[in-house]
């Protein structure tokens, strides 16, 4: 016995991620419905072994599902959301549209696991933005055991976030610096083969972008109000992988030593730090890996218990697609949902 799951933007890079990671990790699917716009209605998206055909999001009834794993940009969840949810179905939605409103629960399942009594309220669980999945994984067993006071954070994000576009930009440019091809940016504001853009979104008022903003209010709400957090988000001429610098200060001392032993300890990170040439994590090396991954771990002697981290994660998966099917499996697990009768073979 499964459950009735429907994968919204299913043709997109995070939709196809949801589909392998239903996959990977076991997921108990009954049936699966790939959904797309009309446009791509028919098109073939791989599921395991199987084939299966998107269907129309304008015209599928949504109360023959238990759990839809949405992926189709904001405007999409503002119009689709809530009216799925109250046909019955619980969504998990990646865009920020939700993430926001206080009857929808933000969650990271290795921090706020919690928040899921709370997703009855609308139907809806809200997925964070890619860069502060990886961020709160990381702060998360440090601030349980000496309190975070303030967190400055760079972030290295790579085009994947941006979408299929974006990646194809970074290889068109690529090949264009050699001289086959055009280089003229269409995506980005700027050139971003061999070149890096220090603006994620928009600006706002105050300076900052609306991408760097998403990481301080979500951190509040996932993590702690009271922590100060600056933020500058930095887009990176890599096709997939987040990086980010964090210091971190507490309101105790903590060595290095102690954080590394607490961080190995955690839920869903690995630590790889070693002082010698190949000892840290890149983008590469995380890419089709499940984990957050934290190197470089040092004491930063600017400020009082202060700590340096290099945090680094696959965005499409943890930043996006594994988090939003770890939430199902949360679901599962708390009998938020229950299989449905009459669903006990796999049908696509």
């Amino acid at each position: 016995m499964g459950y009735r799951v429907a994968v919204v933007g299913a043709t997109g890079n995070v939709g196809q991620e949801m589909l392998n990671i239903l996959e990977e990790l076991n997921f108990p699917v009954s049936q699966l419905h790939a959904i797309a716009s009309r446009k791509s209605q028919g098109v073939e998206v791989a599921f395991g072994e199987k084939t299966v055909k998107c269907e129309n999001l304008e015209t599928f009834d949504f109360s023959k599902v238990d759990v839809v794993l949405m992926s189709a940009g904001g405007d999409v969840s503002r119009e689709w959301a809530e009216r799925i949810g109250k046909a019955g179905p619980i969504v998990i939605d990646n865009s920020s549209a939700f993430r926001m409103d206080p009857d929808v629960p933000l969650i990271v399942p290795e921090v706020n696991p919690d928040a899921v009594k709370d997703a009855r309220k609308k139907n809806i669980i809200a997925n964070p933005n890619c860069s502060t999945a990886q961020l709160v994984v990381a702060l998360k067993p440090l601030h349980d055991a000496a309190k975070i006071k303030r967190c400055v954070v760079s972030t290295y994000q790579s085009v994947s976030g941006a979408g299929k576009e974006a990646m194809d930009e970074l290889w068109t440019q690529t090949k264009a610096i050699y001289g086959l091809g055009d280089a003229t940016p269409k995506v980005f504001p700027k050139q971003i083969a061999f070149n890096l853009i220090p603006m994620i979104g928009a600006f706002r008022d105050d300076g900052y972008t609306d991408e760097e903003a998403k990481m301080w209010a979500e951190t509040h709400k996932i993590l702690d109000p009271e922590i100060k957090l600056t933020v500058t988000c930095v887009r990176v001429p890599v096709f997939v992988g987040h990086s980010e610098s964090v210091t971190v200060e507490f309101d105790r001392p903590i060595s290095p030593d102690e954080a590394r032993e607490i961080l190995r300890e955690a839920p869903g990170v690995l630590v790889v730090d070693k002082q010698e040439a190949d000892g840290y994590v890149t983008p590469v090396d995380a890419a089709g890996d499940f984990a957050v991954f934290v190197s470089r771990i040092r004491k930063d002697p600017t400020v009082e218990n202060g700590l340096n981290l290099w945090v680094v994660s696959d965005n499409l998966r943890k930043g996006a697609a594994l988090n939003a099917v770890q939430i199902a499996q949360l679901l599962d697990e708390t009998g938020t949902i229950k299989p449905a009768d009459g669903y006990r073979s796999l049908t696509v």
